[in-house]
């Protein structure tokens, strides 16, 4: 079984799927944006981000994840059980690349590093979170048991990945809704963090 799921954030940021589900595997592209001022940069960010099928929009970021299983069986003429259930995902984080930063002044480039470090981070959450699901529901499918034969275990098989993948579609939803509500509030905070940081040398200006 395969599927893709791709999550998308409101705001001036980020969206947001067979090995085991402790394994992620993690790829990366980019598309690039100019604009000197923070209105420049968000008007580049609304022309140039991805666009994603459930809102029609464009946004500054995203994350696809699919989900892959694999089911194999052990089995005699009274009965049949999944004798091991692989869950993997894989993600592909669309991420902007702003290439005019030696043109901006220095209270820009501070609100984009901080922009851009919490994009990031919120889309590792959106892997975490796929992640999570992928070990429940990999724990889930061993645990289904004897049944009569191999088409019986294949169908609790598929009732409980749609019950899992539709947790893991709501706690995604879940996450973007207060990281929305909590979006001005959260880069106040990361802003002044950073600003103390620099003053104190940690980082460079």
């Amino acid at each position: 079984m395969k599927r893709t799921l791709l999550f998308a954030c409101a705001g001036l940021v980020w969206m947001a799927g067979a090995s085991s589900a402790q394994t992620v595997s993690r790829t990366y592209s980019y598309f690039t944006i100019g604009g000197i001022t923070l209105q420049e940069i968000d008007e580049e960010l609304s022309r140039r981000g991805p666009k994603v099928s459930s809102t029609g929009k464009r946004h500054p970021g995203a994350t696809q994840m699919q989900f892959s299983t694999r089911y194999t069986y052990a089995s005699t003429p009274q009965w049949c059980r999944l004798q091991k259930a692989e869950v993997s995902v894989k993600a592909k984080m669309i991420l902007p690349n702003w290439r005019a930063r030696g043109r901006s002044d220095a209270d820009t480039r501070l609100i984009w590093d901080t922009l851009n470090a919490d994009i990031r981070r919120h889309e590792e959450s959106h892997v975490q979170i796929a992640k999570s699901h992928a070990r429940k529901l990999e724990e889930a499918l061993q645990g289904i048991g004897r049944r009569g034969d191999c088409e019986t275990v294949k169908a609790a098989a598929g009732t409980i990945s749609a019950r899992i993948l539709a947790e893991h579609d709501a706690a995604q939803d879940r996450f973007d809704r207060i990281e929305s509500i909590n979006f001005e509030r959260r880069l106040t905070r990361l802003l002044s963090y950073r600003m103390q940081q620099i003053e104190a040398g940690r980082l460079p200006r």
